[in-house]
């Protein structure tokens, strides 16, 4: 083989390590796609000149010979593929092919320095075999290359000289070279689409082997080609048809789904709020914000903690805004309660990211708060400073997310050997708030459906529930393994009703998988009783503490469950940190309080008990509060129990 320049060598060894990275990056498992392809292509041509070239036609030689040269002219074609397989295929391109390029000047024998520019060209006929590697979207092809010689001019010039245009003569009118070369399928169609349409970036590789273009002397070519394809195909009916239906292993997925017994549209709890013990700052403010409430000395006077107990709003999960509420008179509860246990005294610990002394200066302002609306005799607090709060979001070596971390370690938190104010029960926590609340469409009254195996398997997946009327309900797409429906929602204003569900998954290579279950939902016949429901908050990613609260669980929430009780658990995290690991953490959580509760019922000869436990980890659709506020975020790490017992 002739040699190729350092340059060219440079250039191929780049495009074919570009094509295989783009594989490695995007490979996916083919798609269902049309036997036929057409489209068009352009390129490039890195020609590299080799050989001897002197005679220029019958009429020229010139005085010294012509050894190397180099040029990029453009390459274009139309083209079609059959791929009768995911593995074999066969492509034809028919188009121009510029081999031109410019000599490396020469020296004449007078001394003067002359150059060499041709302008050849060909329209090709390039028919390969193509090969799918391991069934990829990468691909190999390989196979001859006929070009019929569409143009032949040169331009010579030679100091001293007029310059010559001129077409060579003893050109061949039709040279038969070879190609191999590598290229990649990217879909830019739907999968579910019968139009397929895809961008294909390729690189070739054109030996000199055949590549002479002229009868005489040792003028020889070499060829790199890039550039990229556009195709298109149309999938036959049959085709479609084996795509929309084809059947992923069954075996990787389980559908199950839960339904109510019944389905209350509303239930009246009686909720046990757990107060966090903090109060959030926000960045570059000492002043207690705005949405906390405050409270003027005359209208703490008459403020009591019992005003909260009265429902204040109903939302659709049944909290949010009227767990706030309560939440926002934390400092109103504080005084209320030291007021009334004057022996009671509080330490402050402001933590501020600027500094201890900012950390100080926002403790000193809730003190302040404390002194002025409620009275209290300000040697009964104590303030202090600190970099970090005693128990911070934010970890060493954490490099994440760190606004959203950083805004929770900014507060103030709350201290006291009062049993009184706080409650020594998954480490200092103020007193829980009972409040009388409306749930809407409680958890119990959903329909629950579990994909195990999806997030696996699946990019999506949704469900049609048709009722023995043939109307079918659709909902969906959903991302996850686990998805709820309220029953009120499915149920409509039937009162009862049987239902066929439909699981429909699109996997990862773009095949569908369908799977059944059938369900009944009806609305109560029978009143319940006023349900209970108990929180539990975690710190920052702190799933061990459950243990904590195992007195709490076995002393104040197992004696509320009756036999023939059912309790729902339903764990919660905030929105930092990956969704996987905080769908397996809430999870983790909610599973072991029900353990707790289990044995604390066996242990009291309770055994006729329905447990129902769910992790919904960050699931803005389930979570209980936003996530806009530190607070908020604080909140969603969270443990909900819900005892419903029925007449």
């Amino acid at each position: 083989m002739k040699p190729i320049n350092k340059t060219l060598q440079k250039f191929i060894a780049c495009s074919m390590f570009g094509i295989f990275a783009i594989s490695t990056a995007n490979a996916q498992t083919p798609q269902t796609q049309p036997t036929w392809w057409f489209g068009v292509s352009g390129a490039a041509n890195f020609n590299q000149y080799s050989g001897t070239t002197q005679r220029l036609n019958e009429s020229l030689i010139i005085p010294s010979a012509f050894h190397k040269g180099n040029g990029v002219r453009p390459f274009g074609s139309l083209l079609m593929e059959y791929r009768p397989n995911k593995t074999l295929g066969f492509s034809l391109n028919v188009g121009y092919d510029g081999r031109g390029g410019k000599m490396d000047s020469v020296i004449a024998a007078c001394n003067c320095p002359a150059t060499l520019k041709t302008n050849m060209s060909y329209v090709t006929v390039e028919p390969s075999l193509r090969l799918n590697v391991a069934s990829s979207n990468f691909f190999l092809f390989a196979g001859p290359r006929i070009g019929f010689n569409l143009q032949k001019d040169f331009n010579y010039t030679q100091l001293k000289q007029p310059n010559t245009d001129g077409e060579f003569s003893a050109m061949r009118k039709t040279v038969i070279s070879g190609q191999i070369g590598a290229g990649y399928d990217i879909p830019m169609s739907a999968a579910t689409s019968s139009t397929k349409v895809v961008l294909s970036p390729f690189v070739s590789f054109h030996p000199y082997f055949g590549q002479d273009p002229r009868t005489i002397e040792s003028l020889s070519l070499t060829t790199v080609r890039a550039g990229i394809a556009l195709k298109f195909g149309k999938a036959a009916k049959a085709a479609i048809i084996a795509q929309n239906d084809a059947i992923a292993p069954a075996g990787d997925v389980v559908f199950s789904v839960r339904a109510p017994k019944t389905v209350p549209v509303t239930r009246q709890v009686s909720e046990t709020l757990p107060l966090r013990n903090s109060v959030f700052f926000d960045e570059g403010v000492s002043t207690i914000p705005t949405r906390y409430i405050s409270l003027t000395s005359s209208q703490a006077a008459d403020f009591k903690e019992e005003q909260l107990q009265n429902e204040q709003t109903v939302t659709m999960s049944g909290r949010s805004s009227r767990q706030m509420n309560v939440y926002y008179n934390i400092l109103n509860i504080l005084g209320d309660r030291m007021r009334a246990n004057p022996n009671a005294s509080l330490a402050l610990s402001g933590a501020s990211g600027k500094g201890a002394k900012d950390g100080k200066v926002i403790a000193e302002s809730v003190k302040q708060y404390m002194v002025t609306s409620f009275g209290i005799n300000a040697s009964r607090i104590t303030t202090q400073g600190r970099i970090k709060p005693l128990i911070p979001s934010e970890q060493p070596g954490a490099t994440k997310e760190l606004v959203l971390l950083r805004q929770g370690d900014r507060r103030v938190d709350i201290q006291s050997a009062s049993p009184e104010l706080l409650m020594e029960v998954g480490g200092d926590m103020m007193k829980p708030v009972v409040i009388n609340a409306t749930q809407v469409d409680p958890l119990d009254s959903h329909v629950i459906m579990n994909v195990a195996g999806a997030q696996k398997l699946f990019t999506s997946w949704s469900v049609d529930m048709k009722d023995d009327k043939g109307t079918v309900q659709h909902y969906g797409p959903f991302s996850g393994e686990q998805a709820t429906l309220p029953g009120s929602s499915v149920l409509g204003s039937s009162p009862e009703g049987d239902y066929q569900v439909v699981m429909t998954g699109t996997t990862k290579d773009g095949l569908t998988l369908t799977k059944e279950s059938t369900v009944h939902l009806m609305r109560p016949t029978e009143a319940t009783e006023k349900g209970y429901r108990y929180s539990i908050l975690f710190d920052f990613d702190k799933s061990k503490s459950i243990a904590s609260y195992e007195k709490f669980l076995v002393n104040v929430v197992a004696p509320l469950v009756t036999d023939g009780s059912t309790v729902i658990i339903h764990g919660h995290t905030d929105i930092i940190g990956n969704e996987g690991y905080n769908q397996t953490l809430s999870q983790n959580r909610a599973q072991e309080a029900q353990k707790v509760l289990e044995n604390a019922l066996s242990a009291a000869g309770k055994t006729n008990v329905k447990f129902e436990s769910f992790g919904f980890g960050e699931d803005v659709s389930h979570m209980p509060f936003e996530n806009l506020l530190p607070e908020e975020r604080f909140y969603n790490r969270t443990v909900i129990i819900d005892i419903v017992s029925v007449k």
